[in-house]
């Protein structure tokens, strides 16, 4: 989450022209394309590391702006702007036209989030909010059924993060101040996680519900019974209506997930049922359905 070296990334020299910069991406996107390392997370991490240099790089004015001020060069234009602005404050202040100072700072200010009066009146150079950072956090979905506490290492500072019970995969949130420091003692980036929740369960997670497949036989489908079945924390006995249909669904009402920042509430656990035909069946048994064949009709 410090700064990142594309030129490094993509084994290119800083005078690297575009053709070769073209070239050095083609050859690595190739060698770590998921499509040919599946399952590889470090594949997977260098594939967009890759993507990303390429993305600045290839682009003359960002490459320019990456080479004038380095991780900060998503700030560079508004630097230059600043700069220019503040050259242009104080040609209108000699001829007394234009903003006053009490009108330019509150405009800085409100551009930059806290340059303020004192930044540009006295002439000192313009506060920026530092850099934002973006981190992925892969978890799996036992792990989010309960709060838990982790600790993560950004940019060399460890930081305690409390997870609550329900996350959801692919949502992202933000730790105010944990990013980047600063510019000109401006405020701190932010830190925004987005959470992988990889499923190894047999429940298909929608929401805040838990969806499961589960075998009948026939004959308990027919004559009805009780089941034991599986739950997300435990196992629970139902009992089968006779005459079951095939598809049916139950619903165990708040067996379900964790509702994300709702502490004791839960969704459902709906289960499908699927029928089994038997097979293998003995001379009995086919004689027996043959009957009972003729005593439908």
């Amino acid at each position: 989450m410090a700064f990142v070296d594309y030129y490094k990334i993509l084994g290119v020299s800083k005078t690297a022209t575009e053709k070769e910069i073209k070239t050095a991406y083609r050859k690595l996107a190739r060698k770590y394309h998921p499509d040919l390392n599946p399952d590889n997370k470090e594949a997977e991490i260098k594939f967009k590391e890759i993507n990303e240099a390429n993305e600045v790089l290839r682009d003359p004015k960002n490459r320019k702006k990456y080479d004038a001020y380095g991780k900060d060069w998503k700030h560079g234009e508004e630097y230059e702007k600043a700069k220019q602005q503040q050259q242009r404050q104080s040609q209108r202040q000699s001829s007394q036209q234009g903003f006053s100072n009490e009108e330019y700072s509150d405009f800085f200010e409100s551009m930059f989030g806290g340059g303020g009066r004192e930044t540009f009146s006295q002439g000192r150079s313009p506060k920026y909010k530092g850099q934002d950072y973006n981190a992925e956090l892969h978890l799996n979905l036992k792990d989010v059924y309960t709060s838990q506490q982790q600790i993560l290492t950004v940019n060399g500072k460890k930081i305690r993060l409390t997870i609550p019970a329900g996350v959801e995969n692919g949502q992202v949130i933000k730790i105010k101040g944990k990013g980047g420091v600063g510019i000109n003692a401006g405020p701190n980036g932010d830190l925004y996680i987005k959470f992988i929740i990889d499923n190894q369960t047999q429940f298909k997670r929608v929401g805040n519900n838990l969806y499961q497949n589960i075998d009948l036989d026939l004959y308990k489908a027919i004559l009805g019974g009780e089941i034991t079945v599986d739950t997300f924390i435990g196992k629970v006995k139902l009992k089968i209506k006779p005459e079951t249909q095939n598809e049916s669904k139950v619903k165990l009402k708040g067996k379900g997930f964790p509702i994300y920042k709702k502490e004791g509430k839960f969704g459902d656990l709906i289960i499908t049922y699927h029928i089994k035909t038997p097979i293998k069946l003995s001379e009995k048994e086919i004689e027996l359905f043959k009957k009972l064949q003729k005593i439908r009709a």
